[in-house]
């Protein structure tokens, strides 16, 4: 029998929808039920479709409740404005001073230790932005308080105190329930509110890394996919400075991802990691968390997938830069 895991990562709202198109496709191609997967691994807005994966929601249902007319399932009778339930596409202004001068201290002393991203989210000021919204759309689908009646789903965080990668629903880490878990996975610095579990301040976990791949590592699964809104092994050029920089960032977090996926590719584990092509990132745009863009990425990475699958994926260690 075979085993397999799926890495969801973060890339705000159109990465969410990129995801939900590509998940269409990967289901068709494996031949498996997304919501069967052995282990799911979700950061940031990853997080939240491995929680509503994890508690039952289908694939055609998060396509049906992108476009607005979702007809069974536990989303059905949720209103949803896509619009505003996460904020808008812009941040509210931040509180004044450093969001954790406890995790800077600790970040200064062990910088070996943290990735960049992470020292850099504890310098960042602490965010106004509320995640109500979010909690209540994962409450739907886990209406029990706790966490889904499966094992394997794991949500990917940060101890926004001491700075440690936290994979709640991993018997050896803090209990939490499934809502408050994908909020803090969500909470991204400077732009929402830490969440707080148990007396703990938790942000994105995309602080520590966009995928976080290698939490799968020594499970001895027989395949992972990964699907990274983040990362590209071939983009387009952007004229802009802020698309410029995007592609820089983006090169950046590519290889991250693959690094940790040859974590698991040494371990004998097949790893196919999917992110954005060009046309992918045309539709996408400059800003993640544009939501008026949200339809046409989901039917672009549809087609896109499809053809990124047939090449096996990003193998390129050094995408091109922009």
């Amino acid at each position: 029998m075979t085993t397999r895991g799926l890495v969801l990562g973060g890339g705000g709202v159109l990465g969410a929808a990129w995801m939900i198109g590509a998940l269409g496709v990967l289901e068709q191609v494996v031949g498996v039920d997304a919501r069967e997967f052995d282990y799911i691994v979700g950061t940031s807005a990853g997080s939240v479709l491995a929680g509503l994966l994890g508690a039952g929601v289908s694939v055609r249902e998060l396509a049906d409740h992108q476009r607005g007319h979702v007809t069974e399932g536990p989303l059905a009778d949720l209103e949803w404005d896509h619009k505003n339930a996460t904020g808008g596409s812009h941040p509210p202004r931040p509180k004044l001073g450093v969001g954790s001068p406890a995790m800077v201290a600790r970040g200064l002393r062990k910088l070996r230790r943290m990735p960049p991203t992470a020292v850099l989210a504890a310098f960042a000021p602490e965010g106004r932005g509320s995640l109500d919204n979010v909690r209540e759309l994962i409450s739907a689908a886990a209406p029990n308080g706790g966490w889904v009646d499966r094992d394997g789903v794991w949500i990917m965080a940060v101890d926004y105190e001491d700075g440690r990668r936290v994979v709640f629903g991993r018997e050896d880490e803090p209990a939490a329930s499934l809502a408050d878990a994908v909020a803090a996975s969500c909470a991204i610095p400077a732009w929402f509110a830490p969440v707080v579990i148990d007396g703990h301040r938790y942000i994105d976990g995309g602080a520590w890394s966009a995928t976080s791949v290698d939490v799968l590592a020594g499970l001895g699964l027989d395949e992972v996919y990964v699907v990274a809104p983040m990362a590209s092994g071939e983009v387009d050029r952007p004229p802009s400075i802020v698309g410029k920089l995007e592609r820089r960032w983006r090169s950046r977090t590519t290889r991250r991802c693959l690094r940790e996926a040859a974590v698991l590719k040494a371990e004998g584990t097949n790893v196919t990691v999917l992110g954005p092509g060009p046309d992918d990132l045309r539709a996408i745009g400059a800003n993640v968390m544009d939501v008026s863009r949200r339809l046409h990425v989901l039917e672009t990475a549809a087609w896109t997938t499809e053809r990124a699958l047939k090449r096996g994926g990003i193998r390129d260690s050094k995408p091109p830069a922009t």
